[in-house]
């Protein structure tokens, strides 16, 4: 376990928390990522709040990237073809399972909803047997 980071991990935890409430409190909405792109693009009434939000999720990590003082290495896989079945396949799962894990696992999870705790489990466990899938057939790289 060479990549266990329990203090940035934790740093993480409660900036995504505290990220969640401010959502809430300034918009009186759930902070579920896949409800907020498909209201962005879809709703009648085109809320700022959707595109500030889905504006975050990418500047905040270029910010990260610029103010850190150590190189982040992430690679999942050099595959566009798979990276593009995943996406799709992610879009599916969140329409069929009506959210999806910041939705159901941050924010259904802490109102306890059954629901959310049921489809967290779900994605957890179809999480493991996709990467067990994909390191035996060697895709994973």
């Amino acid at each position: 376990m060479h990549n266990f980071t329990p203090q940035t991990s934790f740093i993480g935890g409660v900036l995504i928390g505290l990220s969640v409430l401010l959502f809430f409190y300034t918009t009186g909405r759930l902070a579920g990522v896949s409800g907020i792109f498909a209201n962005a693009f879809t709703s009648r009434d085109k809320k700022t709040s959707n595109w500030l939000f889905l504006i975050g999720l990418v500047f905040g990590p270029l910010l990260y990237m610029t103010i850190s003082p150590s190189d982040i290495q992430f690679s999942v896989t050099n595959s566009l073809i798979l990276i593009s079945l995943a996406g799709f396949l992610v879009g599916i799962g969140t329409r069929i399972g009506g959210g999806c894990t910041s939705g159901h696992g941050v924010c259904g999870i802490s109102r306890f909803s059954l629901r959310s705790i049921v489809g967290t489990i779900t994605f957890i466990i179809m999480g493991m047997i996709t990467v067990f899938i994909l390191q035996q057939l060697d895709f994973y790289l």
